[in-house]
């Protein structure tokens, strides 16, 4: 019995952040009324293997496309292992869609022994975030002798949070911040990190950027964007580097010789985020989770 809850606790915890995990495990198992949560500023990263689509092919000689999907996973998994390092603590997976891995940071709440990190700290969390997934991809390309290239898109700005679903509960992210992040991945260019002016005016002094000019996004007509291309000879080192005094110096062609593929790639298949009123911060809206009640009353 006591094995059962464990495992019941680690599957919880799995599908959940630890801190909205925490309140459905200290929650009424009568009362399990959704979660949701309002954030002022919060940065979203979008994250697509853009030539995945054309790598992706169902024949007898991949088990009809399973190989493909092996290396994906593999892909995705070490995405993860990457966001379990000390440095990347307070960046958030959300999911994936398809071949795309979105991610957030600034969504854990700060308690009385943790200070509140400034926006501009978490935006320089995700960036470096960002730059790592390059060599994570170089090395899965070195090791499978594939050429997968990233794109990468950053927005900042406020979302809501929460739980959504009676069955297979999923966290979330809801808002226009999270609408341009993926706008800012789907209009990019491949081996590139193309972020918003907004993130661009709170990470300059760190960072180098690259103007890329006006670009067409749907719903929002003109926006002006540019490239992050790396670290600044000189600024405060990256959380990475403070934690490890040897960090891997190999970053994809593209990246680092600034010869990037113009070609935009398709958009990828991405969930379309209405706007939506933000709630007040807290606030609790009924529809109750069949399964966290399940998961809750066997503990």
């Amino acid at each position: 019995m006591e094995k059962v809850k464990l495992d019941n606790k680690r599957i919880l915890f799995n599908l959940l952040p630890a801190h909205v995990a925490q309140h459905f495990l200290m929650s009424n198992p009568r009362n399990m009324d959704l979660y949701y949560q309002s954030y002022a500023q919060v940065g979203v990263l979008f994250a697509s293997i853009a030539n995945f689509n054309d790598f992706y092919i169902e024949l007898d000689g991949n088990n009809m496309g399973v190989e493909c999907l092996r290396l994906l996973n593999e892909i995705i998994a070490d995405f993860d292992e990457l966001m379990d390092k000390e440095c990347y603590r307070d960046i958030e997976k959300i999911k994936t869609i398809g071949s795309t891995y979105m991610a957030a940071v600034g969504l854990v709440p700060t308690t009385a022994s943790k200070t509140k990190k400034s926006i501009t700290s978490h935006l320089c969390t995700v960036s470096d975030f960002a730059i790592e997934m390059f060599d994570v991809l170089d090395a899965i390309n070195y090791q499978s002798y594939n050429d997968f290239v990233l794109r990468v898109g950053i927005n900042v700005g406020p979302v809501v949070a929460g739980v959504i679903g009676a069955r297979r509960p999923q966290y979330d992210i809801w808002g226009n911040t999270v609408n341009v992040a993926s706008r800012m991945d789907s209009t990019g260019v491949q081996g590139k990190i193309q972020v918003t002016e907004d993130v661009y005016r709170l990470i300059t002094d760190y960072y180098n950027f690259v103007c890329r000019g006006q670009v067409s996004v749907k719903g929002k007509g003109q926006m002006l964007t540019y490239f992050l291309e790396g670290r600044r000879k000189g600024s405060r080192p990256s959380q990475s580097q403070q934690l490890q005094h040897t960090n891997s110096e190999r970053r994809s062609s593209a990246f680092t010789h600034g010869s990037v593929c113009t070609r935009l790639s398709p958009a990828p298949t991405v969930t379309s985020y209405s706007n939506i009123r933000t709630p007040s911060p807290g606030v609790y809206l009924p529809s109750a989770s069949a399964a966290m009640v399940w998961i809750k009353e066997s503990l």
